[in-house]
């Protein structure tokens, strides 16, 4: 019998997060079970699909805290993708500035060794700001697969974005590779 791998997928609020209902069904068809956890400016553009995501994953969309005491909705996390990811994602979570939700699981699943990747989604004027480029490396050192640059997210100038644009198979792949390591099963 195979098991069932968990994918969390985690947005936030940037333009290529309108294309999330086909990014799921895309990890599904390739064997993710997907939980979408959406940062709360993210779940507030998303707010007339937020049912049918939750239909289309089986599982409730999530972008707060369950109280203490709740049981957990979701099953635990075999990988982690954060994609879109905002300059204020990608800073909060490198300085451990856990208040919203999807940050916070991502930071506590650095220590508990869960295998995560984070594509960001920023123009070029954030990626100016000197900050981003020490969060993604402190993100990088820390073992978070960061796809920023080649191979990843290059940012475009502000006002110039694509969102059908944004690598998404690239994340996607990136998810698959972290199984792969995580499991030995390296093609």
């Amino acid at each position: 019998m195979t098991r069932t791998r968990t994918l969390y997928l985690f947005c936030s609020a940037a333009p290529p997060v309108f294309d999330v209902a086909r990014v799921i069904e895309e990890a599904q068809a390739r064997g993710w079970d997907v939980c979408l956890g959406l940062t709360p400016s993210a779940a507030r553009w998303l707010e007339s699909s937020l049912d049918g995501l939750a239909v289309l994953t089986g599982h409730p969309v999530r972008s707060e805290y369950k109280r203490p005491g709740d049981p957990d909705v979701w099953p635990p996390a075999d990988a982690i993708l954060f994609a879109p990811a905002t300059a204020n994602t990608i800073n909060s979570w490198a300085l451990g500035l856990t208040s919203v939700f999807t940050v916070g699981v991502v930071a506590e699943g650095m220590g508990k060794g869960i295998p995560i990747a984070a594509m960001p989604c920023v123009n070029a004027a954030y990626a100016r700001h000197p900050q981003l480029d020490r969060s993604v490396e402190t993100l990088r050192a820390a073992g978070v697969t960061v796809l920023y640059g080649d191979g990843g997210f290059v940012p475009n100038q502000p006002g110039q974005g694509r969102p059908d644009a944004y690598p998404w198979a690239a994340a996607l792949d990136a998810a698959d590779r972290l199984w792969d390591t995580a499991t030995g099963d390296l093609p």
